[in-house]
């Protein structure tokens, strides 16, 4: 797509938002609380239903957006609009913190802003609302060391190494496998050599980084399928997803080829695809968020804050939790008291927080 194509489309999306009706009150008097996502999946569908919980109970109108792709040219004229209208407050999933860093600033001065799920910590943001996504990271890296307890061949997957979490969580994957001998450490698989790569302890890590998709799930797919044949034969592979649809998009790619339980798969959030094939065994476990708090703590800050309330802003990170099949008790992990609930039990937690949507 040409330059002048993309700013076309900007125009035109900037100017039918602007065209809405103002929005800092509605016909019932009510303040208007904002939230934009990275993009649209499930996980948003679930920080919706957490965010409109939240509008219930905090009296206020909720404007909840999901952009249609990963990219903050699409996201930005959304926020603008919604500023420019008067809303009382915004909450924002950051896509390129350094890139969106001096926009989001301006935003701040202008209107109570929260980061959630991808922080921009430099933006005079009010707080942030999210997990350690290193230390979420370094829980997968436990993961496949369980699965994979005497090494093995690894690819990690995700949609973008430019927002915050997109380069935290694979750190922690990989800070977590490393070891003082091996952390990083440029070799060829001693299997195929014609595959370069990195040995991360006792794992060694294809292309030695992530690879990316830009947020589309079509292209997850193809990555997961050219890894794939280019590991073919392989033994004890592991297949990491970092962002929501990434597991799905490479069971998909396991599946074509017949490769179910072969390839292991790790994930990271509560996709419903994701957790029904850690139920069924097609998928080992994943570290998930919690995107339904993300958006009922939003809200909830924001509506505070209107009201000069500073008592709701959060200090520190959330917990993530660990799924499993079979579950496991609770355990104090780095100052954090982490939950490991049974897939089963956790996929109907989803499944009603789903229904307050009507998804």
């Amino acid at each position: 797509m040409s330059r002048w194509v993309r700013v076309a489309l900007v125009a035109v999306v900037a100017a039918g938002l602007a065209s809405l009706p103002a929005c800092g009150n509605n016909n019932s008097g009510k303040i208007k609380i904002a939230v934009v996502t990275n993009c649209t999946d499930p996980f948003w569908d679930l920080c919706e239903a957490g965010a409109k919980k939240a509008a219930q109970e905090n009296d206020v109108e909720l404007l909840f957006r999901q952009p249609e792709r990963m990219a903050a040219e699409v996201q930005k004229p959304v926020i603008d609009a919604w500023v420019s209208q008067g809303v009382s407050g915004i909450a924002v999933s950051v896509i390129d913190p350094k890139g969106q860093t001096e926009d989001l600033t301006l935003v701040a001065k202008k209107v109570p802003l929260v980061t959630m799920d991808n922080d921009a910590p430099d933006s005079g943001r009010i707080c942030y609302v999210g997990v350690d996504n290193k230390e979420a990271g370094r829980a997968v890296g436990r993961l496949v060391k369980k699965i994979l307890p005497n090494g093995g061949t690894i690819a990690l997957f995700i949609g973008s190494t430019t927002s915050a979490n997109g380069q935290a969580r694979p750190a922690g994957v990989l800070e977590e496998l490393a070891t003082p001998e091996a952390n990083g450490t440029r070799a060829k698989h001693p299997l195929r050599p014609e595959l370069e790569g990195k040995y991360y302890g006792k794992y060694f890590l294809v292309d030695g980084e992530s690879k990316t998709d830009d947020g589309l799930k079509e292209r997850a797919v193809t990555n997961a399928r050219d890894m794939l044949n280019r590991v073919d034969g392989v033994p004890d592979l592991c297949f990491v997803g970092l962002y929501a649809y990434n597991p799905p998009a490479i069971l998909e790619a396991v599946r074509a080829r017949s490769l179910v339980g072969k390839v292991k798969i790790v994930g990271f959030d509560e996709n419903p695809e994701t957790l029904k094939s850690i139920t069924s065994g097609d998928i080992e476990g994943t570290v998930v968020q919690d995107p339904y708090n993300y958006g009922y703590k939003s809200v909830e800050i924001l509506a505070a804050e209107v009201k000069g309330d500073r008592s709701k802003r959060l200090k520190g990170s959330a917990a993530y939790q660990v799924i499993t099949k079979d579950g496991g008790p609770e355990q104090d992990i780095n100052g954090l008291r982490i939950k490991f609930p049974k897939a089963v039990d956790y996929e109907r937690t989803v499944r009603d927080q789903l229904k307050s949507v009507g998804k």
